[in-house]
């Protein structure tokens, strides 16, 4: 086998498992994230969605922050489809407008209870939705929105890292709203911060 070079894509390097042993293994088959970590990971994100939305006051669902911002409840509805319709276009490995399109008509008719209640699906829709991902399927290049990378890559930068981003934008809602309150736990762990003894 070539020698390990990482700005060489395909050759690979020794084992970090088996120090000292020689054994190499194709670079194509290291993950940095494997399925099962995805899949938590997504799961995590529903979870924190769910918490910094139970800090909502109601009364303020219209709020945001310029003319030109979603307000609060249109933030939340599409929330309620940007995970699973991404994840379900990076499985088929294209984007599909009208199937987007039809998923936010339905989001617009919700109103915070049912968003709510279909959010609270995410957590098994993520795992259904990548049950029958192999390896190599996330190794596979798709190409979306103008740019090609694989199906794993795609999955971390538009969808993993949308939750993170969009349930920020929430919680940068939230604080606005005078909810000095909520902190780092609230954010990136789903809970309240302890109560100091």
């Amino acid at each position: 086998m070539a020698r390990y070079d990482p700005a060489r894509p395909g050759t690979t390097r020794h084992d970090p498992a088996r120090p000292g042993t020689g054994i190499t293994i194709p670079l194509k088959q290291l993950m940095v994230l494997t399925k099962a970590e995805l899949i938590g990971a997504l799961q995590h994100e529903t979870h924190v969605l769910l918490h910094l939305a139970s800090k909502i006051d109601r009364t303020q669902l219209d709020y945001r922050p310029t003319a030109g911002q979603r307000s609060t409840m249109e933030l939340l509805r599409y929330l309620s489809i940007m995970g699973p319709q991404l994840t379900s276009a990076c499985v088929r490995g294209t984007f599909d407008m009208a199937v987007y399109g039809a998923a936010g008509e339905a989001a617009k008719a919700r109103d915070l209870d049912a968003t709510l209640a279909e959010i609270a699906t995410h957590s098994a829709t993520y795992a259904a939705l990548l049950a029958d991902v192999s390896d190599d399927d996330l190794r596979a290049t798709i190409s979306m929105f103008g740019n090609s990378g694989t199906r794993g890559a795609k999955l971390v930068s538009m969808v993993l890292s949308g939750c993170a981003a969009y349930r920020t934008q929430l919680f940068c809602y939230l604080k606005s709203c005078g909810r000095e309150d909520l902190g780092t736990s609230n954010l990136w762990s789903g809970m309240d911060a302890p109560t100091p003894a």
